[in-house]
């Protein structure tokens, strides 16, 4: 089972907001791609952006701030997506952050969650497991 801080708090080895992050980003992209891929035309001046470029941002920041976190943190993403996808229960914790870690040794952690269908509801789908609500973590 996930560690308790001092405060009893559930210690998932990365904090709730940088999971709350990652599955804000994570929906924008989804609830875009259900949205379809239609572009609209530019401004007369070629300003704006179409929904396709939107979406590039969105990927590109995703996969930005992935990179960003440490390797302990991203086992933890990787560990969470796998309770919330149902691969393990919140009880196998420990065996599942290990086993991501092993996995995501020398790999590219943002590549592998970024391609994961459903990536945010299988993030809030974990926290839930912990008893966690996603909507309740303030950003």
């Amino acid at each position: 089972m996930a560690a308790f801080d001092e405060d009893g708090e559930i210690d998932l080895g990365i904090s709730l907001v940088a999971v709350a992050t990652v599955v804000d980003l994570a929906r924008a992209i989804q609830g875009s791609e259900e949205a379809g891929r239609e572009e609209f035309e530019a401004e007369e001046g070629g300003e704006g952006l179409s929904e396709e470029e939107s979406d590039d941002v969105s990927e590109e920041a995703l996969d930005e701030f992935l990179g960003e976190l440490n390797e302990d943190e991203q086992a933890a993403l990787i560990a969470l997506a796998w309770i919330g996808r149902g691969d393990y229960g919140a009880e196998e914790w420990d065996e599942a952050r290990t086993l991501a870690a092993e996995r995501n040794a020398g790999r590219d952690a943002a590549a592998y969650l970024g391609s994961m269908e459903m990536l945010g509801d299988l993030l809030a789908e974990g926290l839930a497991a912990f008893g966690l609500s996603i909507e309740e973590i303030e950003r």
